[in-house]
Formats: structure tokens, sequence, C-alpha cells
């Protein structure tokens, strides 16, 4: 195996993030050993899982003499959001493609949350209004590229797309490592971690971090947040093929080891279910968490089916994966507050 730490790397997480027991949540359900990983803490920009990952692009980009980091994503997209903010550290210029994937979205959507701090960090925004279109996207940021070029700048481009090497993988075949020390200095027994899988290089890091330090038998499971659960897996599984390569190993991740669901999909990416905003509501008043309508309400509702299914193993720990993204909620918050079940009903004017 290649060793991680010869790849170029710029500092950007707290590390390690903690590893907290859900005690109210475990009580509600009936069942002990439930935990979060706590990725909303790495810090940067606001914290995510998307700190762990832009080290490795940011190292590359830097290394190859790059002045400009340049990607896509939704508009309300948390890891825009990140790699605005990993320019700014590392010195860079930014310019991020704002997909327009929601074209019903209100005013707020477009302007608040994560798309107010993209400008705030100073990174240069580009609309991409061809929705769900993620080939076009990537091609659209090679045009965007070239016209850099053009002008001086020497662009480092991060794509969505499977293809190029998936440095950001190795955070989290790395943070698996951390996982385990403290799995250990905690006396569990981890049995399942649950995570969003979008993108999906944090999931097949997982899958192959779990491989190479020798636990398989932990089970993870995706929650879809943008495709369906079979082409979800097919995207995973793909990144798990190049993370291996990418290391220098031999295949080690099994098929059948990749699980994906798409049961709080819903209508589709971006789009909130009753399913999420139970979740959503479930982590804030049980344990003071937020989570985002998008990837990790989505994720914790699987968590939430899990931890009361019967046939989910009641002595291994049940970890939740938190990978950020409370920015994002502001940017929901005309769609949150038209349900009578978020309005508080103890408001008191003065």
């Amino acid at each position: 195996m290649k060793d991680i730490s010869s790849f170029p790397r710029f500092p950007l997480a707290h590390r390690p993030t903690p590893l907290e027991p859900l005690h109210n949540i475990a009580r509600e359900v009936g069942r002990s050993n439930l935990y979060i990983k706590r990725d909303d803490c790495t810090g940067l920009a606001l914290g995510g899982n998307k700190a762990r990952k832009l080290e490795f692009y940011v190292g590359d980009a830097l290394a190859r003499g790059a002045t400009t980091l340049l990607t896509t994503g939704a508009i309300q997209s948390n890891y825009l959001r990140c790699t605005a903010a990993a320019a700014a550290k590392a010195g860079l210029k930014c310019v991020l493609q704002l997909e327009d994937r929601l074209t019903d979205a209100p005013d707020l959507y477009r302007e608040s949350g994560n798309v107010l701090l993209d400008q705030i960090f100073g990174a240069h925004l580009v609309m991409y209004h061809e929705t769900d279109d993620e080939a076009g996207a990537d091609r659209n940021l090679q045009s965007l590229a070239d016209g850099l070029r053009k002008k001086g700048e020497h662009p480092y481009v991060i794509p969505l797309g499977v293809g190029p090497p998936p440095l950001g993988a190795l955070g989290y075949v790395e943070t698996v490592a951390e996982l385990l020390e403290q799995e250990k200095s905690s006396g569990l027994e981890i049995s399942e971690i649950v995570v969003a899988s979008g993108s999906a290089q944090t999931h097949a890091g997982l899958l192959v971090g779990l491989e190479v330090y020798e636990r398989p038998e932990i089970v993870v499971s995706g929650s879809c947040v943008r495709r369906g659960a079979a082409q979800q897996a097919e995207r995973v599984l793909a990144f798990v093929r190049a993370t291996e390569v990418l290391l220098e190993l031999p295949v080690l991740v099994p098929r059948e080891r990749v699980l994906t669901t798409d049961r709080y999909l819903g209508p589709g990416y971006g789009r909130i279910t009753p399913g999420t905003r139970s979740a959503v509501l479930t982590a804030a008043r049980l344990e003071g968490l937020v989570l985002d309508p998008v990837y990790t309400a989505k994720s914790f509702a699987l968590f939430l089916e899990l931890a009361r299914s019967q046939s989910t193993s009641k002595d291994g720990a049940l970890v939740f994966l938190h990978t950020g993204g409370a920015p994002a909620v502001f940017g929901y918050g005309t769609e949150m507050l038209e349900q009578d079940d978020i309005k508080p009903d103890t408001f008191v004017r003065r």
C-alpha cells in the first residue's frame, strides 16, 4: 500500500473529531450503543467532511503551482463553501460553478446560507443552468479553466464525476484509523456506520479504510442524496476501485459490501421529505444537533430507522457520521418554516 503521508497535503481539518453517545435518542428508541462521529466539527468554514477531502486536493494544487481552485456543485453546496474557504486559507483564487438543480427554489435558497459564505470567502460565482447534468457540468468546468488559462491563471480543476484520481477519498481511508482508535479507547465494538452517499468519496474511503485496517465486518450503509440506490452503488464502487488503484492496492472491497438505499431520497436532490424533516427535528430537539435537509437529514433518517429496527444487531455500536452542512439550513428557511411542526408555540411578544 502506498503511504498516505506521501501525497501532497495542506492542513485544513481539526482532528480527531469527537465520537459521542446519543443518550437521548437511545432512550427514545430503546437501544444502547448509538453514537455520532462529529465531522461537523472539522473546523474549516463551519466544519464538515469536505475539509478532510480538500486537504489532499489543495495540497496537490499547490504542488502543481496552481493559482486558482475551480470546482462545481449545487447552489447550496457545502463542498463549494469549504472549497472557497480552503482557497482563501491557501492563498489561492477560487471560481465556483453553481449548478441550478432546483429551478423552483425561493430567493432565500439562492442568496443565503452557503451562497452568502461563498461570497464572503471571496469566490467568483458562475451559474450553470442545466439541471441534473453532471457530465455537462464537468465539461463546462473545463471551458471555464480554458478561459482562466487565457488570462494567465493556472487553474486546478476538481470535477464532480468519476474519472480523475479520487484524492478526497484518502481523507476517509485515514478517518477509519481515527475512528477505530476511538472505538478502542471507548471500549466499544462498532457494527455499522451510516453516512450520506452523494459524490461518494467519503463512502468509498470508508469502505477501503475498513479493509486496509482489517475491519471488514463493520457495515457501511449509505443513504442516497441525489441518485437512485443502484446507480449510486455503481458510483461508490467506481470510486472504491479508483481509490484502491491510487493507493496501489489489490482489489479489496467486494461488490456486495457497497450498500445504498434511496428510501429517504424523496423526489430528488435537495428536496425535503416528511422523513427528513422528522430527522431534523429529532436530532435538534433530542440532542441539540443541526442537520441539513440535503445530506445529513437523509442519512440520519436511515440511522433512526436502523436504530429502531429489530433486525439490526443491538450488541454492536451504530455510528452516524455527521458530515456537516449547517449553513445549508438557512437556505431552506422558507420551506422549513411553512410547516406547523417546526414553529415554536411559546413565542412571546413584548
